[in-house]
């Protein structure tokens, strides 16, 4: 599994975070060998309050991945009409799992990903989203094939589960529930 996660300015690192910190986990499970690339369009990219970060392949072809993660934050609002930024995320239209948390269900959205699809975002945003898709469903995290986009910034941890779930079996989720102290179990997990 070769997993591309795509940052950009203005990003809510906790989406990026709570994602990265479980599915990385995925390499427990050596049948899966499990790399990943940090992209961006620059070398270093900021959140919204000025923590910066390096990434480690600038602007790759999105096409050679498995799985593409697109977190959300306050940038994607703008970045949604950046014609090169959707360009590039376009590449990834043949993806085996296209994934968002938050708001980054918007920049799928701007790069035609959710045209004919069922998706969430954060509760903020579902007006925002509304053009992109075709419906919005309130809920937590929402799979329609290949395409699975989930809710707000919390929603991060419980999105990775489930795509360990997906990936791997249930043990291999309580195995890192148990190693992050994670008691929750994930609640509103809509699969059209």
């Amino acid at each position: 599994m070769k997993i591309g996660f795509v940052l950009f300015n203005g990003i809510t690192f906790l989406d990026f975070i709570g994602f990265y910190d479980v599915i990385y986990r995925l390499n427990l499970f050596e049948e899966k060998g499990t790399t990943w690339d940090i992209c961006g369009l620059s070398e270093e990219i900021s959140d919204e309050l000025g923590l910066t970060i390096k990434v480690n392949k600038i602007k790759p072809d999105l096409s050679q991945y498995d799985l593409l993660f697109v977190p959300g934050g306050m940038g994607t609002r703008k970045l949604r009409f950046d014609e090169e930024f959707i360009t590039w995320l376009g590449q990834a239209d043949k993806v085996k799992y296209i994934v968002s948390v938050c708001t980054g269900s918007l920049l799928l959205g701007a790069a035609g990903f959710l045209k004919y699809k069922k998706a969430t975002t954060h509760p903020n945003a579902y007006e925002l989203l509304e053009p992109y898709c075709e419906e919005v469903i309130k809920s937590r995290i929402v799979k329609d094939g290949n395409l699975i986009t989930a809710g707000g910034v919390s929603t991060s941890i419980d999105l990775a589960l489930y795509i360990v779930s997906l990936l791997v079996n249930k043990d291999a989720v309580e195995i890192i529930k148990k190693q992050i102290d994670y008691p929750y179990e994930s609640q509103g997990i809509v699969e059209v």
